[in-house]
């Protein structure tokens, strides 16, 4: 899973990585947690330009009743993103990148949870495969909730350096292949789905850190801090 992730890169590397605005960039962060916004860059109109928009983290299906239950929505299994109700419709229309330059799993550990931090070996930040959605809320006798929009991470089964952590990791997509996951027109189960693995263990390095960051609101760089 990915419960955790950090996006400290300048706004200005990431418009040039990623595409969109600056400005539409958050300042540092070291440990972004579910609910909270985060950045995601998806599609503009038409399709052949690219914005990055802030979005809730934990996915809202339009058809909810209650947007409680993105809270519940924050991963989205790649194995299943055609079948569940919850994300089908945005599998096929409404991908986006999230932007890190890292994440934390938790490794079990003598009944214990020693948390790690996993970055690209040079440093680069990288984009999550990921889904978005817009609710609109329901009329529940005082008018129309606000419109919110969410977002959930894809997940895949961990690679050779998350494995001896954790045994699912988030799905980082090459470089190369963001324009396909991002283009609305593209709705074709197999080839999408060819982009779901998961990304080279020798480009990626894994470091203890301190239960520090086990708290959301403790944002600051001790969080990713290696641990003696």
């Amino acid at each position: 899973m990915c419960g955790r992730f950090t996006l400290k890169t300048p706004a200005g590397r990431l418009a040039e990585a990623f595409g969109g605005a600056s400005a539409n960039y958050p300042e540092a962060r070291y440990n972004l947690a579910p609910n909270q916004a985060v950045a995601t860059v998806r599609a503009g109109p038409g399709g052949s330009t690219r914005e990055a928009v802030m979005a809730r983290w934990g996915l809202i299906p339009s058809w909810a009743k209650d947007p409680a239950i993105g809270n519940r929505m924050i991963n989205a299994r790649a194995e299943s993103l055609a079948d569940r109700s919850s994300f089908r419709a945005a599998f096929r229309r409404r991908r986006c990148l999230v932007p890190a330059d890292g994440f934390y799993e938790w490794q079990k550990r003598n009944g214990a949870k020693q948390p790690f931090c996993i970055a690209r070996v040079d440093g680069a930040p990288f984009a999550f495969a990921g889904l978005w959605e817009r609710w609109g809320g329901a009329d529940g006798g005082a008018g129309t909730a606000p419109t919110v929009e969410s977002c959930t991470i894809v997940t895949t089964e961990a690679n050779e350096r998350v494995a001896p952590i954790h045994g699912r990791m988030p799905v980082i997509l090459d470089p190369a292949d963001y324009s396909l996951w991002l283009d609305p027109k593209v709705v074709d189960r197999p080839i999408l789905e060819t982009l779901l693995r998961p990304c080279p263990a020798d480009d990626f390095t894994a470091w203890p850190v301190s239960t520090h960051v086990n708290f959301p609101a403790r944002d600051d760089p001790d969080c990713v801090a290696p641990q003696a």
